[in-house]
């Protein structure tokens, strides 16, 4: 029985805790423990999944997908069914496509949790049995070991000490000691000792589950979602109210029918509203994942890639993120006893241990990785004493090949001090190392030893004890944390050390990672309870400019990692986090970009929008580059559809507004319309074929900007606007003279150009006009300079070939000439024509890209960027470029290779000054040199860490 008083404290307001874990030495029956499960629920957090064919459903609903089924349900109405199958296609396409990409990036995290399989070693009915950790209840009677998980927040039985990593929880690099009535708590790590304890919380009433409360707190649309509804609202807005007075038009003025004239309505509707957006936008994002999952990075939420390319601050975790979690000797070894050298410290070090067994915690581990075993095999040890948390030290009785006895001991500086036979000579000076070395962060243990004496009993008598030195270590940061960092900041993300570790340690670590030093301590910070309700809107005005100041925080708890991420979303920073533990979860879901390193528990992955498999931040770089390229692609697209619904829906707002065909001369044996419009299937084989194909946009070649993305979207809408606006007025100037090229004297006539036979014939015309200049304005829309300062991608050049001839064979190739159709029809046109419309057509773009230059040298003359400027350099085309597939293509014929960008072993950019070594890796910024040791042995050894890993530095 633990005597520990719970009073009257009730668990989950149903049982007095004291009742709960009355349990005897026998543990809960399998009955009672079945009884408790269906009371207090199953030993884990509840997971608010959404089922897929919800998802799937939500596809087909929204403003854009309504306008669609608007227009299918008008063309069955009409009898159409040509038109009204297409669009069916297209609304099936749209949707299912988003829904499959998702779903791919949702399988990835499932597979993650499924290689999770936690299980309890409880005690039921006096038997000993493995359970799954999730039917673990209050009450129970569970086993704890070293390497195991404790399964629930537990209380311990007496015992003797045992050690527990608390890493996960408390960002503590050392485990804590544990005794008899303490309580280790779920998500922590037994790595010394065994004892058992009785389970006092589990599921959401555990310290993890409470911490998953303020990540249950977290309901925000995404960035990406917000641009993107934003975009759609706009557009929606403009093409309903000019779609509007158009069809008034059509009915009151034209006298069409009501169907005819709300299906024409309906149709332009969607053309022009940006439909295939979200399709293009999850596809592009789609190939990012894929490619940072090469790169050993799972993104689990598609639209945080648009996020990671506008981040602008990212806070981090500093133990297992920044650091390896893992304990290394350091260079430094003050000595205090005269002819002693590092080595033989090093030695008496491991001599105070069992060096010929497995390391039993972290500071044997750092000891015996560290000294030559070899040398040590030559003393016989005679006595060991553990360590014991009483007595901070370890002490060995040994015999050399001489003969002689002596003792060896290790332990707490102060305590081994103590032993010294010269104490009060060298009190002051040790302590004056001891004390700053604590000022650094750096972690000590002594080494002492006795002198040798001939007889075993005279050690025990008054030994005469030598305090020969003191062993520094640290967990360092992780190799290429450094590099990390120079890079973000040559990327212009800002880099903030968030961390519950000691000040002194956080500030030593910015010293070795080249960051600032200026560290606050959870003084000061914003305070936040999760069950007050929604969150203060005044915590950016008020701590935000502290939070702006600081180079990082210490000695934080969860909560304020939480309200510092958001303190600078209200300062409109875009906030990446990255951590590995429960502590740093609601942080991870609260940022736009959280992001869990390897070797994140699972709460933490939970929590993450990007989880990283593979050690290292390196691919944060890549991320950040890959992100920036996607979303260059995205503007590239947005811009472009922009245009193209300016240019559709000015140009038929003008023509049935203002343009009369019956007017024209020379159509007299036709019945020309009063009002110009295109029949529907023209408007859905332009839908179908620019949209579907521009989604080859995603393999776009550009060059990611050297600072973080920002959308400025009344740039993106005026740059939008003279393209579409350039589009709109070739697109009417072609028809006026081909209405007027009936006529006698026209000019159409008078220079030559091939006959137009029939109103069908121009209809057609037309519709190639509109279908080819939509295709070529995506060329002027993805640069910023003139279109030949860039080459397209690949597949984005064959993609605008596919659907520029095919445009053309349609227009050319025509089942009908329009004749026997009236009016109602399209009519095939001459080669000679089409031929015409192509170089009218390019002359025009020509035009287009001009105007568009001119406009952007006029926006960065007026806000004083220049986004073309602001790139990152690169060696060579990007293999997605149209001219490095002609360079791989003469290669393979001519035996000639691509000019391609240089990268790292593992396949990481170099895009920058990044030199590489004779491995192939990065090698810019690092460790710090303090973090290794300088032997024959390499460099050490850490404590086992959460995964009771050691690792051998070399």
């Amino acid at each position: 029985m633990i005597d520990v008083d719970f009073g009257d404290e009730m668990y989950m307001g149903l049982t007095p805790i004291k009742e709960l874990i009355d349990t005897g030495d026998d543990g809960l029956t399998d009955a009672e423990a079945e009884r408790r499960l269906g009371i207090y629920g199953r030993n884990e957090l509840e997971e608010n999944e959404e089922h897929p064919l919800m998802k799937l459903l939500k596809g087909f609903f929204g403003p854009m997908p309504i306008m669609i089924w608007c227009a299918i349900i008008l063309e069955a109405v009409t009898g159409d069914w040509s038109d009204f199958v297409v669009l069916l296609i297209l609304q099936i396409l749209n949707a299912t496509i988003g829904w499959y990409e998702d779903m791919k990036a949702g399988n990835a995290v499932a597979a993650l949790k499924a290689s999770l399989k936690p299980e309890a070693n409880v005690k039921r009915g006096g038997v000993y049995k493995v359970v799954p950790g999730g039917t673990v209840v209050p009450g129970d009677r569970v086993t704890i070991h070293a390497g195991a998980a404790i399964p629930a927040d537990c209380m311990l039985c007496p015992c003797e000490p045992i050690d527990i990593d608390q890493a996960a929880l408390t960002g503590e690099s050392l485990p804590v000691t544990m005794n008899m009535g303490d309580k280790p708590k779920m998500g922590s790590n037994c790595t010394r000792g065994e004892a058992e304890g009785i389970v006092i919380a589990t599921g959401s009433q555990t310290f993890f589950g409470k911490t998953a409360s303020m990540i249950g707190s977290v309901h925000e649309e995404g960035h990406f979602q917000k641009v993107l509804m934003a975009i759609t609202r706009s557009l929606l807005f403009i093409s309903i109210v000019l779609v509007v007075i158009s069809l008034c038009v059509l009915i009151f003025r034209d006298g069409e029918g009501i169907l005819d004239a709300m299906t024409f309505a309906v149709v332009l509707l969607v053309a022009s509203i940006p439909i295939a957006m979200p399709v293009v936008s999850v596809a592009t994002m789609a190939l990012g994942s894929r490619k940072l999952a090469e790169k050993k990075a799972i993104v689990t939420r598609l639209s945080s890639i648009e996020e990671v390319a506008g981040m602008d601050m990212l806070c981090s975790d500093k133990t297992g993120t920044l650091t390896l979690n893992k304990m290394v000797l350091q260079d430094e070894l003050p000595i205090f006893t005269a002819g002693v050298t590092r080595e033989d410290v090093l030695q008496y070090a491991a001599l105070a241990a069992k060096w010929l067994e497995p390391p039993k915690d972290a500071l044997d581990t750092l000891v015996l990785n560290a000294a030559d075993i070899s040398a040590c095999n030559a003393y016989e040890q005679i006595d060991y004493v553990p360590f014991d948390p009483r007595t901070k030290r370890t002490a060995s009785t040994l015999r050399d090949q001489a003969g002689s006895y002596f003792k060896a001991s290790k332990g707490a500086p102060h305590v081994v001090l103590a032993l010294a036979h010269d104490m009060n000579q060298i009190k002051d000076q040790v302590e004056e190392v001891i004390a700053r070395l604590a000022e650094r962060g750096v972690r000590s243990l002594a080494v002492a030893r006795t002198r040798p004496v001939a007889n075993v009993a005279e050690l025990d008598n008054a030994p005469v004890w030598e305090f020969m030195g003191i062993l520094t270590f640290l967990d360092p940061p992780r190799p290429d944390t450094a590099a990390t960092i120079k890079k973000a900041n040559q990327y212009g993300v800002g880099v903030k050390m968030i961390t519950g570790d000691h000040k002194a340690i956080a500030v030593d670590m910015c010293h070795q990672l080249n960051m600032g030093d200026k560290i606050q301590g959870c003084e000061g910070l914003p305070t936040y309870d999760p069950a007050a309700g929604a969150l203060p809107k005044t915590i950016g005005e008020e701590f935000g400019p502290m939070i702006e100041a600081a180079d990082g925080f210490a000695q934080v708890f969860p909560e304020h990692k939480f309200l510092i991420v958001e303190a600078l979303q209200q300062r409109g920073w875009m906030v990446g986090m990255t951590g590995d533990g429960v502590n740093d979860a609601p942080a991870l879901k609260k940022a736009g970009v959280g992001i869990a390193v390897s070797g994140a528990t699972d709460a933490a992955r939970a929590a993450s929008d990007i989880v990283l498999t593979d050690e290292g931040l390196g691919v944060l770089v890549d991320a950040i580059i890959i992100a920036r390229r996607i979303f260059q692609r995205m503007k590239n697209y947005v811009i472009y559809r922009v245009s193209c619904t300016i240019q559709l829906l000015l140009f038929f707002f003008i023509t049935v507004l203002c343009i009369h065909p019956d007017s024209y001369k020379g159509w007299d044996d036709e019945d020309v319309p009063p009002s110009f419009k295109l029949p529907v299937i023209a408007l859905v084989i332009i839908t179908i074929l620019n949209d579907g194909t521009i989604i080859s946009i995603a393999y776009d070649a550009v060059r990611p900007s050297a600072g973080p993305e920002k959308w400025r979207l009344p740039q993106v809408f005026a740059i939008a606007s003279v393209l579409g606006g350039v589009a709109t007025i070739s697109s009417i100037l072609l028809l006026v003279v081909m209405l007027d090229s009936q006529a006698e004297g026209s000019a159409w006539g008078a220079m030559g150009l091939p006959e137009i036979e029939n109103y069908s014939q121009l209809m057609m015309a037309i519709y190639l006009k509109i279908s080819i200049s939509d295709f070529l304005t995506v060329f002027a829309a993805r640069t910023r300079s003139n279109f030949l300062s860039r080459a397209p991608g690949t597949l984005l050049f064959f993609a605008a070939l596919v659907a520029t001839v095919a445009s053309t064979l349609i227009a050319v190739y025509w089942p009908s000439d329009g004749s026997e159709e009236g009016n109602e029809a399209m009519g095939a046109i001459s080669g000679s024509l089409a031929f015409v419309i192509w170089i009218y057509d390019i002359v025009f773009f020509l035009l287009q890209d001009a105007l568009k230059v001119g406009f952007i040298q006029a926006i960065n003359s007026y806000t004083g960027v220049n986004e073309d400027e602001n790139k990152m350099d690169e060696d060579g085309e990007p293999p997605e470029s149209i001219l490095y597939f002609a360079k791989k293509m003469k290669g393979k014929i001519f035996g000639e290779g691509p000019v391609g960008r240089r990268g790292d072993s593992k396949g990481h950019f170099a895009p920058l000054d990044t030199e590489e070594d004779d491995e192939g890796r990065l090698s810019d910024g690092g460790i710090d040199e303090r973090a290794f040791i300088t032997g024959d042995q390499g460099s050490l050894n850490a404590n086992p860490g959460k995964g009771g890993q050691v690792a051998r530095m070399v």
